[in-house]
């Protein structure tokens, strides 16, 4: 394909095309789920990898299925990338699961598109949806196979229903979607997991920050991400406090 467009388009364009690569992949055989996962992984990395490196060449990409060697930390503009969000989901034949595509200029995720393929959706930091009115009561989005000790505590203390749920992505674009309205995560995470679904939130009006209140930042050296909230604003006082209150202190 000759990618040719702008920045926020060309995110969206690649991710919808990894997105149907996915679901082809999975139609095209009797999979055992994780070949599946493989495969599906495999498939959109190099999708998405190729479409970066040949139409945005001067940039930095950091992918987690392609080793790193580092180039990427000398760049202002880095592209950071996750082909399947979900693996497990995907292999499973489930419908959480998303792909991600976001740049980060400066350490910031500028822009991002958030590609969920079984709903039919992109969700673009160029275009985000309007803000649903607030669930009563509140909605948190947690892992549906291990939900953290700390979200289910914050949940507990202000009265919020768990709704479990599977990658990284569809539960940070079911707070921008308005299914949810906090995604709490301490179990730590790489870059790559919520990159461009920051970005998203971001633009849509969404507080997004570390546990303890602090900037996301991103294109570091080491990829790792403690925690992060993604919070609908009218409920971050109550997270917090909450957080505040639970006896061990988040690193």
């Amino acid at each position: 394909m000759n990618w040719t467009s702008p920045d926020a388009d060309f995110a969206a364009e690649i991710a919808v095309a990894a997105g149907k690569l996915l679901q082809e992949v999975r139609a095209s055989r009797d999979w055992d789920a994780k070949e599946l996962g493989k495969a599906g992984d495999a498939a959109a990395n190099d999708l998405l990898c190729h479409a970066i490196t040949s139409a945005r060449p001067d940039d930095g990409l950091l992918s987690e299925e392609r080793k790193c060697d580092g180039t990427r930390l000398l760049k202002s503009r880095t592209w950071i990338i996750d082909p399947v969000d979900g693996t497990r989901e995907y292999g499973e034949r489930r419908d959480d699961w998303a792909v991600h595509v976001a740049l980060c200029i400066d350490g910031r995720p500028e822009l991002g598109a958030v590609a969920l393929p079984d709903a039919g959706l992109v969700l673009r930091s160029d275009a985000p949806p309007a803000l649903a009115p607030l669930n009563d009561p509140p909605r948190m989005v947690v892992s549906r196979t291990r939900p953290a000790a700390e979200a289910v505590a914050v949940a507990e203390a202000i009265g919020a229903e768990l709704v479990p749920m599977g990658s990284a992505g569809a539960k940070a674009m079911a707070v921008v979607r308005g299914i949810a309205d906090i995604y709490l995560h301490s179990g730590g995470q790489h870059e790559w997991d919520s990159a461009a679904p920051v970005a998203v939130a971001f633009a849509a009006g969404l507080h997004c920050a570390r546990l303890d209140g602090t900037p996301l930042v991103y294109n570091c050296d080491d990829t790792y991400v403690h925690d992060l909230l993604i919070c609908r604003r009218e409920l971050v006082e109550a997270v917090t406090d909450a957080l505040a209150s639970l006896p061990s202190p988040r690193p």
